[in-house]
């Protein structure tokens, strides 16, 4: 046996030579995705609904509560009757007596529209409206506040989430819901555009978890501004585009303010992952541009007061060349296969780019969006976030539904309901949209999810429009004929 000194340096090397091995299929396997992959992952459901009682309060309702329960629920409605009361679904038109509440539920209801009436997806689409109008200004809330969910950790304010609520309420009829939950997004930003990731409901301010900055949320906020106006009357169009001016004049000056002069694309942030990023994301340069586009249309249909532009620094007669600018770097920065980082893997954020959030699709993003499912699809049929997201088995609900509305927007009305299908069959017992779906179909984490409620409301809405026809997959210009004054 050999010893001594060089004995001892083909041991050293050898121990480095094997933990440099190990090392390299470390890094291999995070970048691949393969390493500490477990496609059965499971969450439990944390609850199947939310209702509110007679005061106003929200409740989180799990499995087995909502078993002794459901029958106490008046009618049709997510309101569960004070105590001691009685519930005839006789009364009412089918809604029982117990509270007024529950009355004006179904009276809601009634003063609106109901995206996939009369289809087989109307009892889904009842289910989510009343879901959103659950998770809005419960107790303790301020008006227009709309929880992502009713359990702890989500019981809060998102931009994000909050201007797809606001979307679907304007699509849904409901035009006072969808300026409330604008007008608190409007009252949450701070005076130089910029938003943090999620606000606590009672307006004090944003959640103190160091989350910090996230800046799709002007992007988002101006895509809603636009929805809400266009669903608003022509007689009432000029005062509700007044009263969210400061939202549309800050989110644009935030927005050309976070361009680099170099490259004219945004600095990086987090963006719909909630991860620290380094390097530009495609969540962030699309919701960028659709808000861009969203400001010039709205300055072009002469909703803004010139004398705000002013305020904010804007120059209006620059929105529409600034947007187009925007999109050809967009399109040189990550087409044609648009991943999350340029030169990276697939992200759901491609659908961003598409219908109803631009005008028309950016060149091949609609191809790129097909050619990525495969990477992004989960065991139960739905999608991740993107295909960099951790391999566990999981389908997230909201992506899976921004496919159904990517199809819907773009004409493929096929896909579209084939979407709809698997979110339809894959809701609680109550009836409401989970956030997670496991690998063997069974929903987890918290229902219903707001984002995912609102997403099916549009996407009915948006089978339903005339416009939802096939569209070119290829760039267009100039502002669309949109809201006018």
């Amino acid at each position: 046996m050999t010893s001594g000194p060089q004995a001892l340096r083909r041991r050293v090397r050898r121990t480095h030579l094997a933990a440099l091995v190990v090392a390299v299929l470390v890094v291999a396997g995070v970048l691949s995705g393969q390493f500490w992959r477990n496609e059965h992952a499971t969450y439990p459901l944390y609850q199947v609904t939310v209702v509110r009682e007679s005061d106003g309060g929200l409740v989180a309702l799990p499995r087995e509560r909502w078993e002794a329960e459901r029958a106490d629920l008046i009618g049709s409605s997510r309101v569960l009757p004070p105590p001691g009361s009685a519930s005839d679904e006789a009364v009412s038109l089918g809604l029982g007596t117990g509270t007024a509440r529950a009355t004006a539920d179904w009276l809601w209801l009634r003063r609106g529209d109901l995206p996939g009436e009369g289809t087989a997806y109307e009892e889904m689409a009842r289910r989510a409206l009343l879901d959103l109008r659950a998770l809005t200004g419960p107790e303790g809330a301020e008006p227009g506040a709309v929880l992502a969910a009713g359990s702890r950790g989500w019981d809060y304010v998102w931009p994000r989430d909050a201007a797809f609520v606001a979307v679907a309420y304007a699509r849904t009829g409901h035009r006072q819901e969808s300026l409330d939950v604008l007008q608190f997004v409007q009252r949450q930003q701070a005076a130089d555009g910029s938003m943090h990731a999620r606000y606590l409901p009672d307006g004090s301010g944003p959640v103190p978890d160091g989350r910090g900055l996230q800046e799709d949320g002007p992007g988002w906020s101006l895509w809603a501004a636009r929805e809400v106006l266009e669903a608003e009357a022509p007689a009432t169009r000029r005062s509700v585009a007044t009263t969210l001016t400061p939202l549309v004049t800050r989110s644009t000056a935030r927005i050309l303010g976070q361009l680099d002069p170099v490259t004219g694309l945004p600095l990086p942030s987090p963006d719909y992952w909630e991860v620290p990023e380094r390097r530009l994301t495609l969540g962030i340069a699309a919701t960028s541009l659709a808000g861009l586009e969203e400001a010039a249309e709205l300055d072009a249909a002469g909703l803004i007061d010139p004398a705000a532009w002013a305020e904010v620094g804007v120059d209006p007669s620059s929105l529409d060349r600034r947007a187009a600018d925007l999109r050809v770097a967009v399109e040189a920065a990550f087409g044609p296969e648009f991943p999350r980082h340029a030169g990276g893997r697939p992200d759901a954020a491609v659908t961003f780019l598409l219908p109803p959030f631009t005008r028309c699709p950016l060149p091949g993003a609609d191809a790129a969006r097909l050619a990525a499912l495969p990477e992004m699809e989960r065991p139960a049929g739905g999608v991740a976030p993107g295909a960099g997201w951790r391999r566990d088995g999981i389908s997230w609900t909201p992506q899976t539904a921004l496919q159904a509305l990517a199809s819907a927007a773009t004409g493929d009305r096929a896909s579209a309901l084939a979407w709809l299908d698997w979110l339809d069959a894959h809701r609680t017992e109550a009836g409401s949209l989970p956030e997670k779906v496991l690998f063997d179909g069974q929903p987890a984490a918290v229902a219903p999810l707001a984002w995912t409620s609102a997403l099916v409301l549009i996407s009915l809405d948006e089978l339903a429009s005339p416009s939802a026809t096939p569209r070119p997959d290829a760039s267009c210009g100039g502002p669309g004929p949109r809201p006018s004054a």
